[in-house]
């Protein structure tokens, strides 16, 4: 009883995912397919060292640099390519029709390349701790953890305030996924249910995609990054700890302006006008907030789609005839009235018409 129903639930998930994928973008395809052939590539073992980022041959003599353009297609796991491809299709569905599908390309890119490089990076920091070659060599970095943990990021740049469900601690918004998402991996490892790369993969797939959209990211306007105060890197923590966070975060940026790695934001000052003067900062352009609010006014919209027409107003004209309980005029005010209007007579309905009656004739002999 059990494995048809089963059966039919997986039939049902395909059916989905395959319109869904259908219904999407060349490059949300062209990711798709490649996640599938790296999960095909998977079966073979002997292949796993070379099409994932082993931290001990990234490095010379072995130099494995291709491995970091290939490691984010493979996974091991069936459900967790379901999973990266559920996450590609929202991606294409909510943040493609913003940025375009070649932005959306070099985000992918942009997170891929920097949460395996950084990874890496760690694992043979960690090997100078703790001498450890298993740190190097049994390491194996893979799968799509990075680019999800981006994606969370990128929504709650985009609709930061948007509640997903109301919990008994309070509403759950798109600015609390990342760091909740990134406790559920620390705990799940903990517990042995995710490989040992995963945390830190998310980890770094916040902070990359973070500075990426912070600072790098192109705009239409010409602009570079987002210096919106609900973006900043202390948004993402529980509000009791945001003024720690805020001064440590100030602290590092600060130290990265001095070494010219990050550029301060510039303000820029519209003295066109004679009473105001605008003060615009970098990604708080007219143009990043409507893209911060298209969600908010499509459902506006669909309210006033919904709502009754507006009633006809009295009209304005001068030849409107006055109530008669209009208030009076003040004294010495002269004001034009228009002359009553006289309706017309009215007809009957049928005229009266007149009787004919011959005269009555005498009779000879004087009779009537």
């Amino acid at each position: 009883m059990a494995a048809p129903i089963a059966r039919s639930k997986m039939r049902f998930m395909k059916e989905q995912m395959s319109a869904a994928v259908g219904n999407s973008s060349v490059v949300v395809k062209i990711i798709a397919c490649a996640l599938i052939i790296g999960y095909l590539f998977s079966f073979i073992t002997s292949a796993i060292p070379f099409i994932t980022v082993t931290p001990g041959y990234v490095m010379p003599p072995n130099a494995r640099v291709y491995s970091f353009f290939m490691y984010c297609f493979v996974e091991l796991h069936f459900w967790h390519v379901l999973a990266d491809i559920a996450v590609v299709i929202l991606c294409g569905k909510l943040l493609e029709p913003l940025w375009g599908a070649p932005d959306m390309l070099l985000f992918f890119v942009v997170v891929s390349i920097g949460v395996g490089l950084m990874t890496a990076v760690s694992y043979v920091f960690t090997y100078l701790v703790t001498l450890n070659a298993d740190y190097l060599f049994d390491v194996h970095i893979y799968g799509q953890a990075g680019y999800i943990a981006g994606f969370c990021v990128a929504v709650k740049q985009v609709m930061p305030d948007h509640c997903l469900a109301t919990l008994p601690l309070g509403k759950l918004r798109n600015t609390h996924i990342p760091l909740s998402l990134l406790v559920i991996t620390i705990v799940l490892r903990l517990f042995g249910l995710l490989p040992g790369p995963y945390p830190i993969m998310f980890g770094w797939g916040i902070i990359v995609s973070w500075i990426y959209l912070r600072f790098y990211q192109k705009h239409t306007n010409g602009n570079r990054g987002d210096m919106a105060d609900n973006f900043g890197f202390a948004s993402f923590f529980p509000s009791q700890l945001q003024p720690i966070v805020s001064i440590l975060s100030n602290s590092i940026f600060n130290a990265l302006v001095k070494i010219k790695v990050c550029k301060k934001p510039q303000r820029r000052y519209d003295v066109s006008s004679p009473t105001t003067i605008t003060v615009t900062l970098p990604g708080t352009e007219p143009h990043d907030a409507e893209r911060r609010k298209q969600l908010a006014l499509k459902a506006l919209n669909d309210r006033l789609n919904k709502s009754d027409s507006a009633p006809a107003w009295p009209s304005m004209d001068d030849d409107t005839p006055a109530s008669p309980a209009s208030p009076a005029q003040e004294p010495g005010v002269a004001t034009s009235t228009a002359p009553p209007l006289v309706p017309p007579p009215t007809l009957p309905a049928k005229l009266p018409l007149p009787e004919f009656k011959e005269p009555a004739q005498k009779d000879p002999a004087g009779g009537t």
